[in-house]
């Protein structure tokens, strides 16, 4: 290094040292002072402290009107640094350079913010006086500090964490706080006329102009605290100049909406802000999982006191005012909405004041505990790590417990009011319906004796304008966003009320209309706990009639009918009428509430869902009622299924298993899902719980293996995908529901606009630089001013908005098209937007994180193909026969490409890209979306995809998933070619279907030989060219024996003894598991008896022709027996021959099922032992001998007629041939034991017989003499 580094690089290698590095780097310290030591260049040192004197002064001048926990981290690391250069070298911090004591006095008269700052960094610059031999303690110097620090710990305002520092500063130098000398320092105004100011002077504005520059790398590589893993899109952003410093303060602002809060406490985990980037995680990332029970144990324990301390003065408050207020108004309505208004502000205000400190110290508290008794024997390095991190934590979280303690009390507190105010409320009640005007009397006279004209009550209440000054309580509640910011805010509501299209009076009709026919329905029945409970929701009906202006009251209309009907629907012992009634009653007042001109769709739902979620454990798992909202589309699904996965995966709980269970049964497993609006992947995170469960707990809930099964079958999963990308899948399936979301942040669409088409122009540009590299640090600096990368949410909505601008530009230019441009130039516009959309996809996410962090870029795609994925499937439900795949499938191709460029930072993803298209393209498959069906097969069969896949670094790991992909292909045209359908456009995709098979067949024939059985499986019977192609593969390193070799031994083959490669988990598909158990029983011991009498049942599932049997079913059961069968026979030192295979339960099965069933069975049956005549192996061998028996055994030429069709028609279409099909079909009509040419099938038509003989003389070089049963020849 000392010779790398010359004279005219230290300038740079001190600045990047200390910006890139110190500043940010505390654990390194040590190392990077040894490192200066080691170079022993004394001008470098000199260097290195004058930037860190440099950067120490921008960070104190920068304005500290908000709390930002980054600058001040900055500021300690660099003080703990400037303390290693000088107080532990023995060298003086001298006054030119930072005055440490006027510091303090200075920070301390400009207020608890500068403390914030100053105290800590002073704090570290003096810890370093301990390694001193001059500024140890007792050095008057290092004494004077610390006395002043002293005067400070003994003021009765500092803050905690204040007198924290200073406490561990003592201890560090082995002092005892009780032992300084304070004095009056501090509080001598006198010196602050002669004071030289280091902080920021509050009259003179810093200008950009003449601040120094450090600022900007500081900005750069510093990560903010609320910085999650996605959001560091940018590794290596390009500064602005007139970008804003990380040392520039930035207001503090609430962060929360009041109904974004849960008062449920277990769903805070999803707010809970972890900075991935601290050292504590980056060695020990097990200590993250203690987070959220640490900060849920400090907001417990502050509860109590808060909301004793903040109800009582607030409520007290409250009540005067609007008793006083509203002692003349006769609507009570008004009275209670101006209470619930008044309340819930002062309560706010009151919980805000009372609990931001001591919640901040609590989680503080916590954090360190609990990190400690983790890490037992804790080193002091580790110590610094934890205190660190539970400081920046609880900086990150203090405002989202403080809100929910906000909360909590406000919610206790509006019940309380109204227990208070209920007299006031009966009273006017009362006289209403008296039909008398309501007036307070004594009220009456005291305004008209002792007030002022201007301010006096007056009878009939508060003029609109003093309502208004109620109603922006409502809106403006303190430590929360305004509700106007907040898209379906409750408060927010109830002002545009008054803009609908439904005006007071009509909502009152509605609501007078729900009443009269539940009151029709209660009078139709006797008393039952169901009637009653019509009663309460009809009270609540009414409260809500009479407060039309009150949301609130409209929300506990809404509670009451979601916890009715789930109540009621747990009752199963009333008739079936009333029970139907009560339903449709609940619906029909949620079904109201959701009309657009009431609150609309997306309030409603989301209040439905927040019920749901929060409502008591004996109501929340009534699986009919939450059917029944689901059905009707009154829930917000993915909400839903994320809140139930958590509970599956919350200590195991049973009862939300059994119900997460039912619940994916039932929307999974019927046919009409898709008909109730339930889009696949809905439950995705359920189901991915209950994997979970499945595979770690120890004691199975009954069924679940075969429910999970069940379903990925249903979706076309035959459980060929890594289990391991499970997370990536559900991160996919995330990007699809955002790709539904419409309620983006003002401005977001025009900014989206504005940035895709200056990036257009960027990439298009000559300028943009080699791979588009200048074009995106230029264009990556635009995108960070606009803020699009602040936030996943954001990131996440930018990419939706992108991918649907460049599919309506390509609409457009395909409708608009003029009639003298060519398509290609029409295809050629749309692929200038679409590429560099495209392009810009990519840059992000190989920019995104670091080389190492590969978890951030692969997050990033799944979340974008997601997008992709969930714009495409609307746009096919949408457009329907209008749905054009041109650009959908550009962008997949091209991103696919562009990600299989051979760069070292895409090497290290190679796997996870391969996985994320499999699962986009399964996602995608014809199934789903047949009108991108011709796109679907292009891509699969697309010579990169197909070489990346099958023929990649990845080796054979991914085969499982392209299997799945053909599967899926078979699967869409299974019943076209079941029944013969063949229209131009299904001739099309099967003849695409067909030269994809070719080309595995000739290039990768080990893959269809390792996966032959899955695709058997779901080929349809009659297919017989596309089973031939299948079967014929075989290994490339095999030489195939001529099957038309005179005498061939078949025995004697080498490679007839060995079994063939089988992925596929057959004996999975044996279902239900009394079944397998009973097969290998009788295999074992040919018991039970009846087995073999109840096999076919088993086997058959409808009496519908053509649809009778479970065919996976039976292909499992014939190559079960099959190959337990070879294992026994192999055992002994045999290989199977007809004496071998003869007289075994193996072999009473296959007798029984050919004789038991009937033709459609049977045939099947036949199907599935053909399907294993492959090139020589074991299965081969064993399934031909068997084929041969059965016909040498059969009692009915029926039996034997059948063999010979399922033989002959695999042979009499065009090639290939499966060799073993060949060489059992030739030693059934060459060998006489077999009696071939004698029966009377082969001669009961001439067209039967001249075939026969037409395929003997090919298979055969000399066709044997028909013969009679008297073995006479016939001519």
């Amino acid at each position: 290094m000392k010779d790398a580094i010359s004279d005219e690089f230290m300038p740079w290698v001190s600045q990047y040292l200390v910006m890139k590095r110190a500043s940010i780097e505390h654990n390194f310290h040590t190392l990077y002072a040894n490192f200066i030591d080691h170079l022993k260049k004394p001008e470098f040192l000199k260097m290195v402290i004058k930037e860190t004197f440099r950067n120490i002064k921008v960070l104190l001048r920068s304005d500290k009107g908000a709390a930002n926990f980054s600058d001040r981290t900055l500021l300690k690391n660099l003080g703990h640094w400037l303390g290693m250069l000088t107080l532990a070298k023995n060298k003086p911090v001298l006054y030119i350079d930072i005055d440490l004591k006027s510091l303090v006095y200075e920070a301390y008269h400009k207020g608890s913010q500068e403390l914030l700052y100053v105290v800590p960094f002073v704090a570290k610059i003096i810890e370093s006086a301990q390694r001193s031999r001059v500024f140890k303690p007792p050095n008057p110097w290092t004494m004077a500090i610390m006395n002043v620090l002293g005067e400070l710990h003994m003021e009765p305002d500092i803050r905690l964490n204040l007198k924290f520092e200073i406490e561990v500063l003592c201890k560090n130098l082995s002092i005892d706080v009780n032992d300084l000398v304070p004095g009056s320092y501090l509080k001598d105004v006198s010196r602050l006329s002669k004071l030289e100011h280091q902080l920021s002077p509050p009259s003179k504005p810093t200008n950009p102009s003449s601040t120094p520059q450090p600022e900007e790398p500081l900005q750069i590589n510093m990560p903010t605290p609320t910085t999650t893993m996605m959001t560091q899109v940018i590794s290596n952003p390009v500064a602005l100049p007139g970008s804003v410093p990380l040392a520039a303060a930035v207001p503090l602002q609430p962060q929360y909406g009041y109904n974004e809060i849960n008062l449920n406490i277990s769903n805070l985990a999803h707010h809970i802000v972890i900075n991935e980037q601290l050292a504590l995680f980056q060695v020990n990332p097990q200590l993250k999982q203690y987070v959220r029970p640490a900060i849920e144990r400090a907001i417990q324990e502050m509860i109590p006191a808060i909301i004793e301390r903040a109800i009582k003065v607030a409520i007290t408050t409250s009540e005067q005012i609007v008793k006083k207020d509203f002692a003349l108004d006769p609507d009570e309505t008004h009275l209670r909405t101006a209470a619930h208004n008044l309340t819930r502000f002062m309560t706010a205000g009151m919980a805000l004041i009372v609990c931001h400190e001591p919640i901040h110290v609590s989680i503080c508290t916590q954090l360190k505990s609990i990190f400690l008794t983790a890490l037992r024997g804790a080193s002091q390095q580790q110590k610094d790590m934890i205190e660190l991190a539970a400081n920046m934590i609880a900086a990150d979280n203090t405002e989202l417990a403080t809100v929910f303690l906000q909360k909590t009390a406000v919610e206790k507190a509006l019940p309380e009011m109204d227990k208070r105010l209920n007299s006031d409320y009966e009273t006017r009640k009362i006289a209403r319906s008296e039909g008398r005007r309501y007036c307070d009397a004594a009220v009456l006279k005291y305004q008209m004796e002792r007030m002022p004209e201007e301010i006096r009550l007056r009878h009939g209440g508060i003029g609109s304008h003093q309502l208004t000054i109620y109603d922006e309580l409502a809106t403006n509640i303190p430590g929360f966003l305004p509700s106007t910011a907040v898209e379906g805010g409750l408060h927010a509501l109830s002002y545009s009320l008054k803009s609908t299209q439904f005006g007071h009076e009509d909502i009152v009709q509605v609501y007078d209309k729900i009443c009269h026919e539940i009151e029709q329905c209660i009078g139709q029945f006797s008393n039952s706990p169901l009637i009653n409970s019509m009663r309460t929701l009809l009270e609540y009906i009414l409260l809500a009639r009479n407060a039309v202006r009150d949301v609130n009251a409209s929300l506990a209309l809404l509670q009451r009918a979601v916890e009715g009907l789930l109540d009621g629907m747990m009752l199963t012992h009333c008739e079936t009428e009333l029970m139907v009634r009560y339903r449709d009653s609940h619906l029909l007042v949620l079904k109201t509430l959701q009309d657009p001109r009431m609150y609309g769709v997306q309030w409603t739902n989301k209040q439905v869902t927040r019920c749901l979620i929060e409502c008591r454990d004996e109501l929340r798992y009534s699986i009919d009622a939450v059917d029944t909202l689901i059905r009707n589309q009154l829930v917000v699904v993915p909400q839903y299924d994320l809140h139930l996965a958590q509970l599956i995966e919350a200590s195991v709980n049973p009862m939300a298993i059994a119900f997460g269970m039912q619940l994916i049964q039932r929307f999974c497993l019927e046919s009409d899902r898709n008909g109730h609006g339930i889009q696949e992947g809905e439950f995705n995170h359920i189901f991915d719980a209950l994997s979970r469960v499945a595979l770690h707990s120890r004691q199975l809930p009954e069924g679940l293996p075969s429910l999970l099964d069940a379903i990925r079958q249903r979706n076309g999963d035959l459980g060929l995908h890594d289990r391991s990308s499970l997370g990536q899948v559900s991160v996919m399936h995330s990007g699809m529901n955002q790709a539904r979301e419409f309620d983006d942040p003002p401005g977001l669409h025009e900014k989206t606009e504005y940035l895709l088409r200056e990036w257009v122009s960027m990439y298009h540009s000559p300028a943009a630089g080699r791979d588009s590299l200048k074009a995106f640090n230029a264009f990556a600096a635009q995108m960070h001013i606009h803020g699009i990368l602040k936030t996943d949410d954001i990131i996440s909505r930018f990419f939706r908005l992108c991918t649907e601008m460049c599919v309506d530009l390509c609409y457009r230019a395909l409708t608009e098209q003029n009639q003298n441009q060519s398509v290609t130039r029409i295809r050629a516009q749309c692929f200038h937007t679409l590429d560099a959309f495209v392009r810009l996809a990519v840059l992000l996410l190989k920019h995104s994180g670091d080389m190492s962090n590969t978890l951030t870029k692969i997050t990033l795609l799944n979340k974008v193909l997601g997008i992709v994925v969930g714009i495409l499937l609307q746009d096919h439900e949408v457009r329907r026969t209008e749905f054009n795949q041109l650009p959908y499938h550009r962008i997949l191709i091209m991103l696919f490409i562009e990600l299989s460029n051979p760069e070292p930072v895409l090497e290290t993803i190679n796997l996870d890209v391969l996985q994320a298209f499999s699962n986009t393209l399964h996602l995608l498959r014809p199934v789903k979306a047949p009108a991108f069906a011709y796109a679907w097969l292009e891509l699969v069969s697309h010579r990169v995809f197909v070489g990346r896949m099958l023929a990649g670094s990845s080796g054979q790991r991914t085969w499982g998933l392209y299997a799945q992909l053909l599967i899926d292909l078979f699967t869409f045209l299974s019943p076209f070619l079941r029944n013969a359908e063949l229209t131009k456009s299904v001739q099309l995709l099967y003849k695409g279907t067909m030269r994809v098979l070719l080309v595995m067949l000739h290039d990768f024939p080990e893959f269809l030989c390792d996966y032959h059985y899955a695709f058997c499986d779901v080929i349809p019977p009659n297919c017989i060219q596309v089973r031939n192609l299948i079967l014929s593969a075989f290994p490339r390193n095999m030489r195939l024996p001529d099957p038309f070799t005179p005498n061939l031994k078949v025995d004697n083959l080498p490679e007839i003894a060995n079994a063939p490669r089988i992925v596929t988990n057959f004996c999975s598909l044996i279902q239900p598991p009394t079944l397998r158990k009973d097969l290998d029983s009788y295999l074992l011991t040919r018991s039970p008896v009846t087995f073999l009498s109840e096999l076919r049942s088993k086997l058959q599932v409808s009496n519908t022709a053509g649809l009778k049997y479970n065919i996976p079913l039976m292909n499992a059961i014939v190559l079960h027996v099959g190959t337990q069968a070879i294992q026994q026979i192999q055992k002994k030192g045999h290989t199977p021959n007809m004496s071998a295979i003869a007289h075994s339960s193996h072999m009473d099965i296959f007798q029984n099922l050919a004789v038991d069933l009937d033709t459609e069975g049977r045939y099947l049956f036949l199907n599935a032992m053909a399907n294993q005549l492959r090139y020589p192996n074991s299965h081969t061998h064993y399934f031909s001998c068997t084929l041969l028996y059965l016909f040498a055994e059969a009692n009915t030429e029926a039996i034997q007629e059948q063999i010979t069709r399922v033989l002959l028609e695999r042979l009499i279409v065009n090639r290939p041939h499966p060799w073993g099909l060949l060489i059992t079909f030739i030693e059934l009509i060459k060998n006489p034991q077999f009696k071939f040419w004698t029966h009377e099938f082969v001669r009961c038509a001439p067209e039967i017989e001249k075939l026969l003989d037409s395929v003997a003389r090919s298979c055969m070089p000399s066709k044997p003499p028909m013969r009679d049963q008297d073995g006479q020849e016939l001519r």
